[in-house]
């Protein structure tokens, strides 16, 4: 910052050709817009003024330099004024990292980015926990309670897992009315695709969780086919309850088993911790919370 400082001192001087009324312009005396002028030219190795006790000439390397130092100070001000304009209206790129269930509000993005066209949304879709600042998200949006200091969460909203089969299914085979019962059932399962772990029934017994190890009919790493199979009516599955929402209102997916069911999954924004926030992650924060609609 002391270089340009001297650099706004050289063209001020170059173009009025008067240390005098550089000082007067800057609101100090002529002495010091001599010397700092004279410490560019001892670090330059270079002397760009030609001095008299009447005039201050360019000399020709000054003349060259002089051009130079324009274009600089143009640059670094037009850099200033694009920094201002994105601190002052909402646009540039906004990195965000969604789990798979954040997939289902997709529709939400496509109507922030309409209503926000300025603002490029740069989405990563992972169930894997990233590192926010070291991966240089911008959010993201993640289950669970967190855990990362460094971070600000907003909350919005909670979501279940409901275990389901088709009436048809559940017609052939039974309604299962304890958890042991699953061991009997077909079961469709959901394999986390970061990780490679199988996703486990939340079910329990007076307050006590209840772990089985369920036979499975098919493992997927997206819930797409385990809502086609469950629909199709080839076994139970657990999904997200705001995934299947139209679904449990038309009935062409019953919930069993609700009574064990202990499940209650708080979704989450979360973003650096940061006293100033950009109006780009501020617009979509606030979009988020309002949009997003959870029990």
């Amino acid at each position: 910052m002391e270089s340009l400082g001297s650099l706004d001192i050289f063209v001020r001087v170059g173009e009025s050709r008067s240390f005098t009324a550089v000082g007067q312009q800057l609101g100090i005396s002529a002495s010091a817009v001599s010397k700092a002028i004279a410490r560019l030219e001892d670090r330059l190795g270079t002397r760009l003024f030609h001095r008299s006790t009447r005039t201050v000439i360019l000399t020709p390397e000054g003349f060259n330099f002089l051009e130079r130092c324009r274009r600089i100070l143009c640059e670094l001000e037009q850099a200033q004024d694009e920094l201002a304009l994105s601190q002052s209206s909402p646009r540039g790129k906004l990195r965000v990292s969604l789990p798979s269930v954040g997939l289902l509000f997709m529709p939400h993005f496509a109507q922030f980015n309409r209503q926000h066209p300025d603002i490029e949304l740069d989405i990563d879709c992972t169930d894997r926990l990233v590192d926010v600042i070291e991966e240089g998200f911008d959010a993201v949006i993640r289950t669970g309670e967190p855990k990362d200091s460094r971070l600000t969460a907003r909350k919005l909203g909670t979501y279940r897992r409901t275990m389901v089969g088709s009436p048809t299914y559940l017609e052939a085979h039974g309604v299962p009315q304890n958890p042991e019962d699953l061991l009997q059932h077909r079961c469709l399962l959901y394999r986390y695709p970061s990780s490679g772990k199988i996703d486990a029934w939340p079910l329990s017994k007076k307050g006590e969780k209840v772990f089985l190890e369920l036979s499975n009919s098919m493992v997927t790493n997206t819930l797409e086919p385990l809502l086609c199979f469950a629909e199709s009516g080839l076994g139970i599955a657990c999904m997200p309850d705001i995934a299947i929402r139209r679904q449990l209102d038309t009935c062409t997916l019953v919930p069993v088993l609700e009574e064990f069911n202990c499940d209650v999954t708080t979704l989450r924004v979360l973003w650096p911790s940061s006293k100033h926030l950009s109006p780009k992650l501020r617009v979509f924060i606030d979009y988020m919370t309002e949009h997003i609609s959870l029990r």
